[in-house]
């Protein structure tokens, strides 16, 4: 029998990238090494144009598959049957392997990669499917099969596929350069980092909590959140920014339809100054046009004139439905939809400014040591760093004692 440990995964959009692509490649090889580490694969390796990852034991197959599918940059993927490149011996191979299954119908899907091979991909389908219908007696449909057959013939070998997985698609985590993403534990956050971490950007996290005010579960939300999204990026690092102190301060200085606003400002403030020291030159957020008070255009240009990074805003256009399908689909909505106390509720007006000026917010913001309010916070930040496969419990420390991003 021909060697069934071993997964062919082929990548999409890397195709595209010219005289760059091996560097996009070498690193999509070393993230699928990392993000299966543990699971007993013995090579992952390129293969004319596409990767071949050995593993020891089929009992592995289902953590691979679920690991896999997480890794931006793989296009889909399927676990391959290889054998010598000769025809007659693919055919029995494909016949072989279909024996005890059902469709309704099926057809072969061969390419040929190697153009010396003396069939055309035609004559490799036409040969082979006539081998398995007379085999099983299915039917063949070329336009909507219910079961595809996949031949590939490389120079030394051939393989044949049955289940192709989807996989994520994107760039290569680590093509993309360093972000950091404000994670406010609810729908919209993660999913926009999400889209972020899939363009092959590196994201740190920070969260801003009111706690000892509130209690630890915002927290809590964010450090489950940034777990579940460094099963994409292979590690991340997470901020927790003390911010009830300076909500304080903003209540016994700021109107209270400006707040929320002012909020923002020094958030995006703050985060600056973390991403300085996380080697981030963006930052990100969740925020949707005129889901909420702050969200409107007037108020994220107000708020974006207190930056000096560019800030990225991926869901800018979506709607929530949208957005609550992703985060399904990504595995986070249970995570925040769990109820808490975060920091967006607390000293928040009844009636916040919708279409806030640049001028007012300045005038508003004259009353506060806005320098020593940001630098207090993104000092007093904690730090904690994730990794996958997790071999150990997240580390914490202090902002100003953290190292380059892990």
């Amino acid at each position: 029998m021909p060697d069934v440990s071993r997964v062919i995964a082929h990548y999409g959009e890397l195709a595209l990238k010219g005289k760059n692509r091996p560097w996009f490649m070498s690193t999509l090889v070393r993230n699928v090494k990392s993000a299966l580490a543990g699971l007993g694969v013995e090579s992952v390796r390129i293969v004319v144009g596409r990767i071949e990852i050995r593993h020891r034991s089929d009992a592995d197959w289902g953590e691979i598959r679920a690991r896999l599918a997480r890794v931006p940059g793989i296009g889909n993927f399927a676990r391959a049957l290889f054998v010598e490149p000769d025809l007659d011996r693919i055919a029995d191979v494909v016949v072989e392997a279909v024996r005890g299954r059902s469709a309704a119908s099926f057809r072969i899907a061969a390419r040929r990669a190697d153009k010396r091979f003396p069939h055309a991909s035609p004559d490799i389908e036409r040969v082979i499917g006539r081998r398995v219908q007379e085999a099983t007696g299915w039917p063949v449909d070329l336009s909507r099969p219910a079961f595809v057959i996949r031949v590939e013939v490389l120079t030394h070998e051939a393989f044949v596929s049955f289940d192709k997985e989807p996989g994520t698609g994107g760039l290569p985590v680590g093509t993309g350069g360093r972000v950091l993403c404000l994670l406010s534990g609810g729908i919209d956050s993660p999913v926009a980092a999400w889209r972020i971490i899939r363009r092959g950007c590196q994201a740190s996290f920070v969260h801003f909590h009111s706690h000892p005010i509130l209690s630890r579960t915002s927290q809590d939300k964010a450090r489950e959140l940034a777990r579940i999204l460094t099963a994409s990026q292979l590690r991340s690092r997470l901020f927790l920014v003390p911010f009830g102190p300076v909500q304080q301060q903003v209540v016994v200085t700021v109107p209270p339809p400006l707040r929320v606003v002012v909020y923002r400002r020094l958030m995006i403030r703050i985060a600056e100054r973390i991403a300085a020291r996380a080697g981030a030159r963006m930052l990100v957020t969740g925020e949707v046009i005129g889901q909420v008070a702050s969200q409107t255009l007037d108020n994220m240009a107000v708020i974006d004139e207190a930056a000096t990074l560019p800030v990225l805003r991926p869901l800018v256009g979506f709607d929530k439905e949208e957005i609550t399908a992703e985060a399904q689909r990504l595995g986070t909505y249970d995570v925040s939809i769990v109820p808490d106390e975060d920091c967006c509720t607390l000293f928040t007006p009844r009636f916040p400014a919708t279409r806030a000026t640049l001028d007012e917010v300045r005038a508003a913001e004259a009353g506060l040591d806005v320098g020593a309010l940001v630098e207090r916070a993104a000092g007093d930040a904690a730090v904690e760093d994730f990794r996958f496969p997790m071999v150990q419990s997240p580390v914490a420390r202090r902002a100003e004692t953290a190292g380059d991003q892990p």
